[in-house]
């Protein structure tokens, strides 16, 4: 697991495009962490970093969203799903595809009905009101071969930030 803090929104855009530089088609990234905890911010930078040019917003009451850009991204929102069965329903897994990349807010709970590889992001609340520290961690074979790639990353953002 790789740990990185962030001191403002901008910082976690930032993050998420520099991880963003990892991402492949296919892939799914699982983000957790309280409500407001920056879950959308972080998906806005990692967008920008697949090359997406639209807003990206929070899909609360749409559930999913697409945006064009080096890899489509598929942003899937399951907060006010309340049974797996409902986000089976969705059909997650058919949306997920060989020329998209994935990210689930509030993950945890699609994880049994997705893909055994994938990006955890947890996102929590640092000290200070914009601080947020993330933890990374890649899960299954394909994740865990980047994991390299994932610390370089994560390196090449540190320029004026915290690398755990």
């Amino acid at each position: 697991m790789i740990t990185a803090a962030t001191k403002s929104a901008d910082d976690t855009r930032d993050l998420g495009a520099q991880l963003a530089t990892v991402a492949r088609s296919g892939d799914v990234v699982l983000l957790s962490g309280d409500l407001g905890a920056g879950k959308t911010t972080f998906t806005q930078g990692f967008g920008r970093g697949l090359g997406v040019t639209e807003q990206i917003t929070s899909p609360t009451f749409m559930l999913v969203q697409t945006y064009p850009g080096r890899l489509q991204l598929v942003h899937v929102d399951v907060y006010r799903l309340e049974h797996l069965q409902e986000i089976i329903d969705l059909g997650l897994p058919e949306l997920l595809d060989d020329r998209s990349v994935a990210l689930i807010e509030w993950g945890d709970e699609a994880a049994p009905v997705l893909p055994a590889e994938f990006l955890r992001v947890r996102i929590e609340f640092g000290a200070a009101d914009d601080d947020r520290v993330l933890h990374v961690a890649p899960v299954g074979l394909s994740w865990g071969q980047r994991a390299v790639d994932l610390q370089g990353a994560l390196e090449r953002w540190t320029s004026g930030s915290e690398l755990a």
